[in-house]
């Protein structure tokens, strides 16, 4: 009997069926094969697993930005009120 996986947007799918992303070996894999600290998905097809790395970069990029203009908003501008 296998389990479901919950994906990143809250749907369901078999594991079997689904793709991940290596981050050690840098591959795709079809159902999850490696150790879960190793991979990131899962995707619905190869080809959005092999770009993994790219929105991984994009989304850390993004949050990084937010945060700088958080930190920027709620640091004192040294200017009187």
């Amino acid at each position: 009997m296998s389990s479901d996986t919950t994906r990143f947007d809250g749907s369901f799918g078999e594991p079997e069926e689904k793709y991940w992303f290596n981050m050690r070996t840098r591959e795709v894999e079809h159902g999850p094969e490696s150790p879960a600290p190793d991979r990131v998905g899962p995707f619905d097809s190869r080809e959005e697993a092999a770009r993994a790395p790219e929105r991984l970069q994009d989304r850390a990029k993004a949050w990084a930005e937010d945060e700088e203009r958080e930190r920027e908003a709620d640091w004192p501008t040294g200017n009187p009120g």
